[in-house]
């Protein structure tokens, strides 16, 4: 399985049961998607960037999200629920946007990824930690795609890192001006107790052979960068 970068919350797995691009809004990957496809497209909150009025008019979708034209034939999922699509199971687990059960940001959907035998969840804009009860709708994870710089603080989000128990971690920078990225970055690392910041990868590739039997963070370059 690859996992590939597109900048903010979006990323890209590749699997041998399909592709699943997660959080790829018109906001983070243009309007046409920079030639980003995939089967399967999930969405875990409504667009950062409000919907504009003449977009709404013209038939925009009423979920309030805006997809990018070359991802409008994927299956597209927004809500939580069990799904199986193309032989990739997917689990959407209803989380919130802050610490207030939604009432303050709205409503986030975490999303697990049963895809070449690993099972990886993307965190959307995850607000808070978990309770018990999303913790076991997980269920046990592989990978953890975590978002730093969001409405998280990095000791918190070490907190939550450390609920899923996963020994691969990516943390993917969501913050919108990049010297303010770094600096939370550094904090993430700091709470998790990295010396030194690994050198950022353009993917992560594994298999369920290579998992690593210890914690191990990984960065990846933005592909929407290059």
């Amino acid at each position: 399985m690859e996992i590939t970068w597109y900048g903010g919350s979006c990323i890209r797995l590749r699997g041998k049961e399909g592709t699943i691009a997660a959080d790829a809004y018109r906001s983070i990957v243009g309007p046409t998607g920079r030639g980003l496809t995939a089967d399967i497209a999930t969405y875990s909150h409504a667009d950062p960037h409000p919907i504009p009025v003449k977009a709404r008019a013209k038939g925009a979708p009423t979920d309030g999200i805006l997809r990018p034209t070359s991802l409008e034939p994927a299956f597209q999922l927004h809500r939580p629920g069990e799904y199986e699509v193309h032989d990739v199971l997917v689990n959407g687990v209803r989380t919130y946007r802050d610490e207030a059960r939604g009432s303050e940001r709205g409503d986030n959907v975490a999303f697990v990824y049963e895809l070449d035998g690993l099972h990886t969840v993307h965190l959307g804009d995850i607000g808070h930690t978990l309770t018990e009860g999303m913790i076991g709708e997980i269920g046990a994870v592989d990978v953890v795609v975590v978002p730093i710089g969001g409405h998280l603080s990095a000791a918190k989000t070490a907190e939550l890192v450390a609920q899923l128990d996963a020994n691969l971690v990516v943390p993917i920078a969501v913050c919108e001006e990049e010297s303010a990225c770094d600096a939370e970055m550094a904090k993430f690392l700091h709470e998790m107790g990295v010396q030194q910041a690994p050198t950022p990868q353009p993917k992560l590739t594994v298999t369920i052979s290579s998992v690593p039997q210890e914690l191990t963070l990984i960065l990846l370059e933005s592909k929407g960068k290059s």
